[in-house]
């Protein structure tokens, strides 16, 4: 990696923050520190992680609505699946544009399910008819591949009516906006909010009940199974901490970056909603654009096509099929994700070499 390269493709994952790794080291030392004890032990070091975890789980939960409480999982995915695989009660409603991580373990449920349609602009119309009989709802806050911004509240009051539980794939939202209130059931993962790969947790309002995913020792309540990273967990912890103490200055930065890459970029055509957006996530298209030319012509630049999770399968997104892009119009755009250390420079050195790049394909 060149010292010249630049990133932007924070809705992939995102860089640790060095508060959140300097959270991590303690519990990551040798034995003369006892960090490496399991939580779950009940002498003087392993009741020392176990503190570490509580607070870590304080932490997280800042980042919530209040009345639920936080069960640590590897990751979103296993938070989606304990959720969609063990409480719905009739079939699951889902947005078309929902990451594959809802659809395919609704799918894998054996629930009858249903997806929902959006409009052009990425966004679902909240009054939309639901199917009866349906049991679980599931919107994500934040798109992963457009930005739209779902009108969440509202649809979870709409499932409520229905008398069906909401669930809320909140990845690329948390700590980055307010909390999804109404939810039931709400994903995050920590490696999208500037923490450690490998943990995410699964909030559960207060009242309902879910059940485990694997079987084992009983650890979180009886609801997951096999013993916790302390080093994990206070990683999580701390970027959370550290999103709710940044929340309105990321914003504004992120806001002025997605200003200025779109001053640069002003003919390339937005996909999805123009103002109902994160501004950290901007999905452009260019007709004719040969997208796999313009990654080896911008190697130093990482950038993406959509979503990491469905790269390599050579099918256009099934994001921007949903919102009505033809197979070709998918295939010609791309998505750049600015974060919390993106410069300005940055931004401009890479929206230059990007417009240049596509200018030389003809576009």
């Amino acid at each position: 990696m060149s010292a010249q390269f630049i990133y932007l493709d924070h809705q992939a994952t995102t860089p640790l923050a060095p508060e959140a790794r300097a959270a991590m080291l303690p519990w990551l030392a040798g034995p003369e520190a006892m960090g490496f004890a399991n939580p779950h032990s009940m002498h003087k070091a392993g009741r020392a992680a176990a503190a570490a975890v509580e607070v870590a789980r304080e932490q997280v939960a800042a980042l919530l609505p209040k009345g639920g409480r936080v069960i640590f999982t590897s990751g979103a995915t296993e938070a989606l699946n304990q959720a969609l695989r063990s409480v719905p009660r009739g079939g699951i409603a889902y947005l078309a544009v929902e990451h594959s991580a809802v659809v395919n373990a609704a799918l894998a449920s054996g629930a009858k399910c249903h997806e929902l349609p959006v409009g052009a602009d990425g966004l679902i119309d909240p009054e939309l008819d639901l199917p009866d009989g349906v049991g679980l709802v599931a919107a994500m806050q934040v798109n992963n591949e457009i930005g739209t911004i779902q009108p969440v509240a509202r649809l979870a009051e709409r499932a409520h009516e229905l008398g069906a539980l909401f669930l809320c794939d909140a990845v690329q939202g948390a700590g980055k906006l307010a909390p999804p209130e109404g939810a039931d059931l709400i994903a995050i993962t920590a490696h999208k909010l500037y923490g450690p790969k490998g943990i995410g947790a699964l909030w559960v309002r207060e009242g309902i009940a879910v059940g485990p995913l694997i079987a084992g020792g009983g650890q979180e309540g009886g609801l997951r199974s096999g013993t916790l990273s302390p080093a994990l967990c206070a990683g999580f912890g701390a970027a959370a901490a550290l999103a709710m103490e940044r929340i309105e200055a990321d914003f504004q930065h992120l806001a002025g970056l997605a200003e200025l890459a779109r001053s640069i970029l002003s003919r390339w055509i937005v996909n999805g909603s123009e103002t109902a957006r994160w501004p950290g996530n901007l999905n452009l298209r260019l007709p004719g654009l040969n997208f796999p030319r313009l990654m080896i012509d911008c190697r130093d630049i990482a950038f993406s096509a959509g979503s990491a999770c469905g790269s390599g399968t050579g099918a256009p997104s099934r994001v921007l099929t949903a919102i009505g892009l033809e197979a070709h119009e998918a295939r010609n755009s791309i998505r750049l994700g600015f974060g919390r250390y993106t410069t300005r420079d940055e931004v401009e050195t890479a929206c230059r070499a990007l417009d240049t790049a596509a200018r030389a394909q003809g576009c």
